[in-house]
């Protein structure tokens, strides 16, 4: 579990990446920041492209920064918009990658936290690792 002020720190944080985000087709800026259990923080933003399916969201853009670094025991993420949107469901599905327990915080560019809950509760019954076991 996570402290409030460290909630409030790691919101803060993907409102600095919101900044970065690359949105100029929807104008709708996304920043992520995603605490490891080690205590260390990566921050992305959504980069759009003309070509929309090559477009990467703030949520992955943390992951794949994690990731990048060594990180893959991930405690909590920080979602911002600018109205508190939900992560989509290819987020989704790439952070239950990394565990259905962590704790996802969507909240809005002003602060505000919307809502608390865990990948599980984004994304039930999740596809993983589990049904890809050959059952012989």
């Amino acid at each position: 579990m996570i402290t409030l002020d460290q909630k409030q720190a790691l919101v803060q944080k993907a409102i600095l990446a919101q900044q970065n985000a690359y949105a100029p087709y929807s104008e709708y800026k996304v920043g992520a920041t995603l605490l490891t259990k080690s205590g260390k923080t990566f921050s992305g933003a959504n980069v759009e492209n003309a070509v929309y399916p090559l477009t990467i969201c703030a949520e992955r853009s943390a992951v794949v920064n994690a990731v990048s670094a060594g990180e893959q025991d991930f405690e909590a993420m920080a979602v911002v918009t600018r109205d508190g949107g939900s992560p989509c469901g290819g987020c989704r599905q790439v952070m239950a990658e990394f565990g259905v327990d962590m704790l996802v915080l969507i909240a809005d560019d002003s602060g505000h936290i919307h809502h608390e809950l865990t990948v599980e509760q984004l994304l039930p019954h999740s596809f993983n690792a589990k049904n890809l076991q050959s059952s012989s």
